[in-house]
């Protein structure tokens, strides 16, 4: 049974701990077999919003299947976050050291960085503490405007509520789409946000239930730039063309090749909206020219499935490039 460890030090916030810990809760509800531990520096540990919460100070046993999360708390800066016992800092690198993941959510990456866990590697954090992570461990590399990073086993997340999407997307590595999927639908939340925000708005189409369409997304969701076969998707996600383009539009109500569209013209509007033209925003998404963008972006509702967008959208041959 893997075990989940909540490492909560003073002002935490508590959707910043409630969130995660609903997640693997409700996988546990569900026969995903998690057990959850609270440890703190002390039992009783204050909240952000002034509820105080009961923690233990004796740390389980951890095997490298096991994930220790450290969520965020309240400070404007840095410089305010509340003083880490050197025993806990050495129990998180020894755990990733170990095989373990580590994570965090919002001002928690501090603790991983006085762990010595962001050196190296990837990260991020709320949107207000970026600048001040980058400096603060210059040997990490801070990525902005995204929801959650990982790299190595260290897995670290955006503020408060993205403490979710980190927990549905580590569900998802270790039980497979469907089963975030199924937990999130217990929960009333998104299914799963893809780490980089740009993909946000198409999370309309993550509701479904099948691990197959979850799983071209996100191969579709990492390189929807990219011209991409339907039957290269087909092969992927091990079904015919036939198949997928079936169940792909009964679980989302489009094509693979509409949804690779929609999202192409929700990051090209992004890129708009930050002072790119259409002609640049339309080739750095992946079209050849602003003519495809421009005609996407006049049609005010989105197409039907079996709207190809300019080419045989359900064929085996059909390109996913416009």
């Amino acid at each position: 049974m893997p075990r989940v460890v909540f490492l909560l030090l003073p002002r935490l916030h508590l959707l910043d701990l409630a969130g995660p810990a609903q997640v693997f809760s409700t996988a546990a509800d569900l026969g995903y077999g998690y057990e959850l531990s609270y440890v703190g520096e002390r039992e009783d540990v204050p909240t952000a919003q002034g509820l105080p919460i009961r923690a233990q100070v004796t740390w389980p046993e951890l095997d490298t299947g096991d994930l220790v999360v450290v969520p965020g708390w309240r400070g404007p800066t840095f410089h305010d976050s509340p003083r880490l016992d050197p025993d806990s800092s050495r129990r998180l690198a020894e755990h990733h050291a170990a095989g373990g993941t580590v994570a965090s959510v919002c001002a928690g990456a501090d603790a991983l960085g006085r762990a010595g866990l962001l050196d190296g590697r990837r990260c991020t954090t709320h949107h207000g503490l970026q600048d001040e992570l980058a400096r603060r461990y210059p040997r990490a590399t801070v990525v902005r405007n995204v929801l959650f990073v990982v790299d190595d086993r260290v897995v670290t997340s955006a503020g408060i509520a993205s403490g979710i999407d980190l927990a549905l997307h580590l569900v998802a590595v270790r039980h497979g789409p469907g089963a975030a999927a199924r937990i999130a639908r217990e929960m009333v939340v998104y299914t799963r946000r893809n780490g980089d925000e740009r993909q946000a708005g198409a999370l309309r189409y993550r509701s479904h239930l099948s691990d197959v369409v979850h799983r071209v997304q996100d191969l579709i969701d990492s390189r929807f730039t990219e011209p991409l076969p339907l039957g290269g998707l087909a092969t992927a996600s091990g079904v015919s063309p036939r198949t997928l383009t079936r169940i792909f539009g009964e679980a989302t109500g489009m094509t693979p090749l509409r949804y690779q569209q929609t999202l192409r013209v929700e990051r090209a509007e992004h890129l708009i909206g930050r002072g790119a033209s259409v002609e640049s925003a339309a080739r750095a998404v992946g079209f050849q020219d602003a003519r495809m963008l421009r005609r996407l972006r006049a049609r005010t509702n989105v197409p039907s499935a079996g709207s190809s967008g300019g080419g045989p959208a359900g064929s085996a041959s059909s390109t996913y490039d416009a």
